[in-house]
């Protein structure tokens, strides 16, 4: 190194040193004004360089120094460029003055007490548009975005869309380590163009591995291999890579699944898949609650064990005691439910029920025990599938007499479809929940097959989608015995939150000649709500609801019916739904009168 050399390192080294000493010394408050000044600019775009502008953010600062302002000043220069690269200008102007001192000049051993004017100029030059817009090669199938072609405006995010989506393309077709090349970006000022060419390096299509299992999770490897069904020796696919972390995710054991790809292929062409896992904690305590003027309060509580044998096992333990202080005896129940995801497969889990439950209503009231094995079927991450084998005993008293038993071997199916935007409170979206359930009668109890569909619609509207509209069906049918020769429990009526508010629980069935009420064996019901945001948190409700019931397994024109309407109010939790306050009145139907309202988390329906 020259004496010179030496003389110039000794100079930036000692400016190095008073900066960092005059940054370390008290603040003062700076008083300053700034502007930004792009009159060829659009108004969205002099927003996003505004926006962007780290001396324009300074101002807002209680306490700045002359250092940090310079600072800032300075490294406005390549973020606004960038924000111009992005908007697809290529040549612009830009100029940062400190009171008429251009700010890439300034000594930084030399700077000002005080800086009491910013002014920043951008000229950000003519619009350019692609001319050459290529990325090479590509996956069969793969399609550019639209804005990455000859004749467009020329963008920096139109280049880096178009390179990841020719690198997906190859990813979705097996070549997991496919990479960006090589890229050449040339600018014509004079023709206002911009060429892009962008070399993709998809290198050599790859199958599955092994899944190697990592972390502090207590789940056996060998549950976690079966649950989570990598398919070892097809070829790579990043759906399906987001198939087996879900299927992970669902079983409800992990708080932490993340997947990654081993650095390197194995020299037979496989990928090793890196899971690491983190368990939740294994039990969990929930409580629930819900009130009516005439129902009374329900209490509920759920104990759940997760990983209960080490094989992401779910127990979960459900308690409930009903009408307490309402119009009819408090009655409650006792379920059992353990899930089996590693028994079957992938997609598919075992499971076992048990259910104690006592139904006092105002119309009948009965004792039973249920148990059964089924199985689960997860077809898409929407669409989901349970089907058992229950043997059910019950005593009732009904309208029909009292001490009626009934014996049930049952094969009761369900399929759930959920397209909602929120489970808890949805804004948009579709739900679809099927329950079939063909029973066989024994010692005297005749046989035949319950229906029960529940479909719900949303729709938002307005700019924001602060308002929504809802609308909910359900339909029920028992089809085979008649009222008399069926369980209470299985037959329908009508009244209360989960049907006709606005109209007492369950006070809608069939009238007989002795002028007591029994269910029917067919229903129909139909609600729409009208919800509108006031604020983040709340929001109103107006709603109307409708139901009917029949004697025979459909429903007629000449069907008893009743309805209720009124308004509500939530106001949301977040992740739990919003606790929702209702007030409804009868509209039609003489099953009630007088003021009804309901208390409860989350929406109606």
């Amino acid at each position: 190194m020259t004496g010179n050399h030496r003389k110039d390192a000794v100079l930036r080294g000692l400016r190095t040193a008073l900066v960092v000493a005059s940054l370390s010394l008290p603040q003062a408050a700076l008083a300053f004004d700034t502007a930004l000044n792009a009159p060829k600019a659009s108004k969205d775009l002099q927003t996003m360089l505004s926006d962007s502008s780290a001396v324009i953010a300074a101002k807002e600062r209680k306490t700045i120094s002359v250092q940090e302002l310079v600072a800032a000043a300075q490294a406005d220069y390549s973020t606004l460029v960038q924000v111009l690269y992005d908007q697809g200008y290529f040549s612009p102007v830009i100029h940062i003055r400190l009171d008429g001192q251009e700010a890439a000049y300034l000594d930084p051993l030399r700077l000002p007490r005080e800086i009491k004017k910013i002014a920043i100029d951008v000229d950000p030059g003519d619009l350019f548009h692609f001319g050459q817009a290529e990325v090479t090669p590509l996956a069969p199938g793969t399609k550019l975005p639209e804005g990455f072609a000859t004749g467009q405006v020329a963008t920096t995010g139109a280049i880096s869309e178009a390179a990841a989506v020719g690198v997906q393309g190859w990813r979705d077709a097996g070549y997991a380590k496919t990479k960006v090349g090589s890229q050449r970006i040339v600018a014509n000022h004079l023709a206002n163009r911009l060429d892009a060419e962008v070399r993709l390096a998809p290198g050599q299509q790859l199958r599955f591995g092994k899944l190697i299992v990592t972390g502090t999770s207590t789940v056996k490897e060998t549950s976690v291999q079966r649950i989570a069904g990598l398919p070892q020796g097809d070829t790579y696919s990043p759906a399906t890579l987001q198939k087996v972390s879900s299927r992970l995710r669902r079983t409800g054991t992990f708080e932490t699944v993340a997947l990654k790809e081993a650095d390197k292929a194995n020299p037979d062409g496989t990928l090793d898949i890196v899971a690491t896992l983190e368990d939740q904690p294994k039990r969990r305590i929930s409580l629930g609650a819900e009130l009516s003027s005439r129902a009374g309060m329900d209490l509920s509580a759920a104990w759940t064990h997760r990983n209960l044998f080490h094989g992401a096992e779910r127990l979960r333990i459900e308690t409930a005691i009903r009408n307490i202080g309402g119009t009819e005896d408090i009655d409650g129940r006792i379920g059992i439910r353990l899930d089996r995801p590693d028994r079957l497969g992938p997609d598919d889990s075992i499971f076992y029920t048990f259910d104690l439950e006592r139904l006092d209503r105002t119309h009948y009231s009965v004792n039973m025990v249920d148990f059964g094995i089924g199985m689960r079927r997860v077809f898409s991450p929407r669409l989901y599938g349970e089907i058992s084998v229950t043997a059910n005993s019950s005593t009732a008293d009904d309208a029909f007499g009292s001490g009626r038993d009934f014996q049930y071997l049952a094969l009761p199916v369900k399929l759930e479809w959920d397209r909602r935007d929120n489970p808890v409170n949805a804004r948009g979206g579709e739900y679809l929940n099927l329950e079939t359930m063909a029973f066989a009668g024994f010692s005297g109890s005749e046989s035949g097959l319950r229906l029960k569909v529940d479909g719900r619609a949303y729709r938002s509207f307005g700019s924001t989608g602060r308002i929504t509209l809802a609308g909910r069906l359900q339909v029920g049918s028992v089809i085979g015995p008649a009222q008399d020769k069926v369980s209470p429990d299985l037959l329908f009526f009508s009244g209360g939150a989960g049907t006709v508010r606005g109209q007492p629980y369950d006070s809608l069935g069939i009238e007989l000649p002795s002028g007591l009420m029994a269910g029917g064996r067919s229903f129909v019901g139909a609600s729409v709500e009208l919800r509108g945001m006031i604020t983040d948190k709340i929001s109103a409700v107006g709603f109307f609801d409708y139901g009917a019931v029949d004697a025979d397994a459909f429903i007629g024109s000449n069907s008893p019916s009743h309805s209720g309407a009124g308004v509500g109010v939530r106001y949301d939790l977040g992740g739990f739904g919003p606790i929702r306050l209702d007030l409804a009145l009868p509209v039609n139907g003489g099953t009630g009168d007088g003021l009804q309202f309901y208390i409860g988390i989350g929406q109606a329906f």
